[in-house]
């Protein structure tokens, strides 16, 4: 029998280096940006200008990841494995805030609770006067908080859905508590999907601009796009600290996974349901909290926006004008640069998941740990790293400085990560048995891959796809700082908008851009209400 021999090309072997090269480039020019130039990395570091954002930035960090980490596991906990009312409604609805990119859910409630917004004008008819804003360390708290648990409830649930039930049935039998149960049983095999969700919730917060933006608080990714253009040396430096501290975070989520991985256990058809008695109408209530506000609260704000715009724009003694014509070039602007990305993304990760996952490839583990590593780079930093690029490049200023091409670039590269991971599920999922078959048939390399890869690795990659295509419909850094000029897509437009008062229109284009990310997020997570 003939066996089938890793792919020896130079071709492949090239492709797969400059691959690797431009992945990495965005952060190797960043660091080497630091000490070159003049740009005192040492003496910045330590000063105040960097010293106050980065505190202010851990402080935002453990609060919300402990507060979502809190909300994430009691909420995974009482739709799983109690006999709390309307479960199955609560297990795909508690989800929906993945939708809402989360700047969105600041400017809902900016502009709802702060003075001038419409709650504010509520109570002014009864003769109620707040002079609440919704700004600094507490609003930044409350819309990260409300937008990130999902990142915690997802994992957890799916994981306590496919808990064994033979031991915590065991421990109940020897009269151990629930508490006690889920101390000694449940927890330490929950150990890992808490750790996971709890740290992307730290790494989404230490990188987030729109937020901390909108009710200005003055994190380190706000002092970087602050300082960007006026004193770029302090934009550098702090953006070296930021890239350090979400590479903690990674490494530190890695390792801690890897030490409390629980032992594997088979499948459970059903889970131990647990009465909440008298704490029914409690846990109801938190329940219900949480989804009015993270879910009812900011689509009824955008719905309010977007409905009462369009009625007084189209009211003929109405002064308000909605440019109908750039919401759909934003719309289409956002569309075409998510499809092409998430296409791209899958095409040049392909090889790198072949080479490291089927081959064995040094290059392809390299590459892996590569592409999977910028998984730790911020959007902010790669949209820094590239602009720069290209405004100190006579050549890359040229031929991208005003192209889509770089921020096509900037995306593949942001969300590359996310697509190998499904690309590696993909390629390790083909039975070695075809393959052999093929062989020995005397089938080559290209017709094994077009007659049998390809058919199997779709469904996989399709979903890839879908999901560096969502990641990119919400990212806002990169649209706000590699756009070429006259170019705009959702995020930005929304952005800009809501920063303008024009809340009409930003209202109009978050309804549009949250129907697409929920569409793609149903198919994507919630068709399966079970997280399987």
């Amino acid at each position: 029998m003939r066996k089938e021999r890793p792919p020896r090309s130079f071709l492949l072997k090239t492709s797969a280096t400059v691959i690797c090269s431009l992945f990495f480039f965005p952060t190797i020019y960043l660091i080497i940006r630091n000490f070159t130039e003049g740009a005192r990395p040492g003496e910045l570091i330590f000063s105040s200008r960097t010293l106050e954002p980065l505190q202010r930035t851990l402080v935002l960090a453990v609060a919300v990841s402990i507060c979502a980490l809190l909300i994430g596991s009691s909420l995974a906990w009482l739709v799983t494995r109690t006999d709390l009312f309307f479960r199955r409604f609560w297990q795909v609805a508690l989800a929906i805030p993945l939708v809402f990119p989360s700047f969105i859910g600041a400017a809902a409630f900016n502009r709802t609770l702060s003075k001038g917004g419409s709650l504010a004008d509520f109570l002014e008819n009864f003769g109620l006067h707040s002079g609440f804003q919704f700004r600094g360390f507490w609003g930044a708290w409350f819309v990260l908080t409300l937008f990130t648990y999902p990142y915690v409830y997802l994992p957890v649930a799916a994981k306590l859905r496919h808990l064994p039930v033979s031991l915590e049935e065991s421990a109940r039998v020897l009269g151990n508590s629930p508490l006690a149960t889920f101390r000694n049983i449940c927890l330490p095999q929950l150990l890992p999907s808490i750790i996971s969700g709890t740290l992307l919730v730290t790494l989404y917060t230490i990188s987030d601009f729109g937020v901390v933006q909108l009710v200005r608080y003055d994190t380190l990714a706000r002092a970087i796009a602050t300082n960007h253009l006026a004193q770029p040396a302090v934009a550098l430096a702090i953006s070296l600290i930021l890239l350090v501290l979400a590479a903690l975070v990674v490494s530190g989520e890695r390792m801690l996974r890897s030490k409390t991985t629980a032992p594997e256990t088979k499948h459970s058809p059903r889970a131990v349901q647990y009465p909440l008695g008298r704490f029914r109408f409690i846990a109801n209530f938190f329940v219900w909290v949480i989804g009015l506000l993270a879910v009812v609260a900011p689509l009824a704000a955008l719905s309010q926006w977007a409905l009462g715009g369009i009625i007084r724009a189209t009211s003929p003694k109405s002064s308000l004008t909605i440019d109908f014509e750039k919401i759909l070039s934003a719309s289409w602007g956002s569309i075409w640069t998510s499809v092409i990305a998430a296409f791209i993304s899958v095409a040049v990760v392909l090889p790198i998941a072949f080479l490291a996952g089927r081959h064995r490839s040094k290059i392809g583990t390299i590459g892996q740990i590569i592409i999977l590593s910028t998984f730790a780079m911020p959007g902010l930093l790669i949209a820094l790293s590239v602009r720069f690029w290209t405004l100190r490049s006579e050549l890359a200023y040229e031929w991208l400085g005003d192209s889509s091409a770089l921020l096509i670039f900037a995306f593949v590269v942001r969300f590359g990560s996310l697509a190998l991971g499904v690309c590696l599920v993909a390629v390790i999922a083909v039975p070695k048995q075809l393959h052999e078959a093929a062989v020995t048939l005397g089938a080559s390399q290209r017709r094994r891959f077009r007659k049998i890869d390809l058919p199997i690795m779709a469904p996989s990659l399709l979903a890839g796809s879908g999901l560096v295509l969502l990641s990119v419909l919400k990212e806002l850094p990169i649209s706000l700082l590699v756009s070429p000029l006259g170019f705009t897509n959702l995020t930005s437009r929304i952005f800009m908008s809501f920063e303008d008062a024009f809340v009409a229109e930003a209202g109009i284009m978050a309804v549009v851009l949250v129907s697409i990310s929920f569409a793609l997020t149903w198919f994507l997570v919630l068709s399966n209400a079970e997280h399987r």
